[in-house]
């Protein structure tokens, strides 16, 4: 059974249960190019909360987090109904910014993949490094 939100394995990698919605899909009854980063944004976002890292205290401390790059490859389609998994793990953290790779799998086939790069930023959109309580959770060393 999926916790909601997901879980960390002991693996350290963050696995959280996507299903397809018919709003997920175009006309071809394939999951829109968008969707997919829809999916990825939930992931990450849910990886950190699972760190005990939630947006809205950063906001409170004047700090967000916000994707500087993105490289993603979709595989193979997903389709309306398709329960889908999102793995998550951080590869690097290093001064302001720290890297995720994700997967998006279907019965333990993976159908899209994305590397993302983000960064924190304080109130002004400059960046700022990642407190040490931050790189602490983040760092995967």
């Amino acid at each position: 059974m999926s916790v909601f939100g997901g879980e960390i394995g002991a693996d350290g990698i963050h696995r959280f249960p996507v299903r397809v919605y018919f709003e997920d899909t175009d006309f071809s009854t394939n999951v829109y190019h968008a969707a997919y980063l829809k999916f990825f944004e939930r992931a990450r976002t849910e990886f950190l909360r699972a760190h005990d890292i939630h947006h809205s205290e950063l906001i409170a401390e004047g700090l967000a987090f916000a994707v500087r790059e993105m490289t993603i490859s979709y595989d193979k389609p997903a389709h309306i109904d398709d329960l889908l998994v999102a793995r998550t793990i951080m590869t690097k953290a290093a001064g302001a910014s720290f890297v995720l790779e994700q997967t998006l799998e279907r019965n333990q086939e993976t159908i899209c993949r994305a590397s993302v790069v983000a960064v924190l930023l304080n109130d002004k959109g400059r960046p700022v490094r990642l407190p040490a309580r931050l790189r602490g959770l983040l760092d995967p060393n």
